[in-house]
């Protein structure tokens, strides 16, 4: 992949997100978008309306088996936990089979944080810190509850 296309691709993952911010209760609103092995878009989701379900769930839902071998660009930090006890999204994205996961930021929350741990220590490729300045921008609130709540 190159590093124009990830821009582009990120970017278009950020303005997903930016469509629902605001949406998404206590939830941040991310975007996700998929690729299949020769880069080729295949999936795109933002978080659900009312912060369920996870963006990341929703575009690998509708990539389906396209998704194995591609790369999941990602505007923050897929969860490590859900507090539904559905399957985290960094889970959702090894079982997808991409070999690669572009995101923007980590997540500060306590239970996000850890989703790309878990992802580099299966073998998936991780990239940290595309676009992180808009990343950041967006979700400075959810950041700031993250640090209270916890």
């Amino acid at each position: 992949m190159s590093r124009r296309r990830d821009r582009r691709l990120m970017g278009r993952a950020l303005a997903l997100a930016c469509r629902r911010h605001g949406n998404t209760g206590d939830n941040p609103s991310v975007g996700c978008v998929v690729t299949d092995a020769e880069g080729h878009v295949v999936a795109e989701a933002a978080t659900g309306e009312g912060g369920r379900p996870h963006a990341e769930e929703l575009a690998l839902a509708a990539a389906g088996g396209r998704a194995r071998g591609g790369t999941a660009y990602v505007t923050l930090e897929p969860c490590r936990l859900r507090s539904n006890g559905e399957p985290a999204c960094s889970v959702r994205l090894l079982d997808s089979g991409v070999d690669r996961v572009v995101v923007a930021v980590e997540d500060a929350h306590p239970q996000g944080a850890g989703g790309l741990s878990r992802l580099r220590a299966a073998g998936v490729r991780v990239e940290l810190g595309l676009k992180r300045g808009p990343a950041l921008r967006l979700y400075r609130d959810f950041f700031r509850s993250a640090k209270t709540d916890g």
